[in-house]
């Protein structure tokens, strides 16, 4: 007898991260977020205030449609952290919900925790939801099991894999992020999700959101 899948689409944050899409990309996203019920829509800052315009009170606890979240540092984090900050505080302005933040891998590399924390807990500080994105498919065990720490005690709600620019994540991946977490954060499987069956794997590993650019062909896929 074959398992029965769990319901991925209101686990999606379908990504519009492509630098060459424009407004016509971004307004179609949003629409696409809102018709198939997902649990967000994952933008670059300078569209946060358009695709604010077309999820109105969607997700500002009002509603309960897509929440609208933009990355901050992306993609590999290597911005001073005042930038990163500023570029916060104004997704936050255009109306952001969530904030996914590219920490300094330089400053962890180095092995300079403390600027990491400092980093990540001013833009926690903000109020938004922070999710830290880990770059976990290509970190050593152990800077990964410390930027899991760093991360949660500077306040973020979730751990993301992956920017997509690295190995496509995995289930063991999410388990070995889940292990880590010790349900003190949520976990995002990002990066190379290409298929129903894989998502589901991603989800049975203990993903509670599905970061990906393919969440359309995800979701007709489901309801096939």
């Amino acid at each position: 007898m074959s398992r029965e899948r769990p319901d991925l689409i209101p686990l999606i944050e379908h990504a519009l991260l492509d630098p060459l899409q424009g407004s016509e990309a971004i307004q179609q996203g949003c629409d696409q977020a809102r018709h198939y019920g997902f649990a967000g829509l994952c933008v670059a800052s300078r569209w946060v205030d358009e695709a604010r315009q077309r999820l109105p009170l969607a997700s500002s606890g009002r509603g309960s449609g897509p929440r609208l979240i933009a990355v901050v540092g992306f993609p590999f984090g290597a911005v001073p952290a005042a930038v990163k900050r500023a570029e916060a505080e104004a997704a936050a302005a255009a109306g952001a919900d969530e904030l996914d933040v590219v920490p300094d891998f330089g400053a962890l590399a180095d092995r300079d925790s403390a600027r990491v924390l400092d980093e990540l807990s001013a833009l926690c500080e903000l109020g938004l939801p922070v999710k830290v994105t880990l770059e976990a498919g290509r970190l050593e065990p152990e800077a990964l099991a410390l930027l899991v720490e760093i991360s949660i005690d500077a306040g973020a709600r979730f751990l993301k894999s992956g920017a997509g620019f690295g190995p496509p994540v995995t289930a063991a991946l999410v388990a070995q992020l889940r292990d880590l977490a010790r349900g003190r954060a949520g976990i995002q499987a990002s990066g190379g999700i290409s298929g129903l069956e894989q998502a589901v794997e991603l989800v049975e590993a203990g993903a509670s959101r599905l970061g990906t650019s393919r969440g359309v062909a995800l979701a007709m896929a489901q309801k096939s």
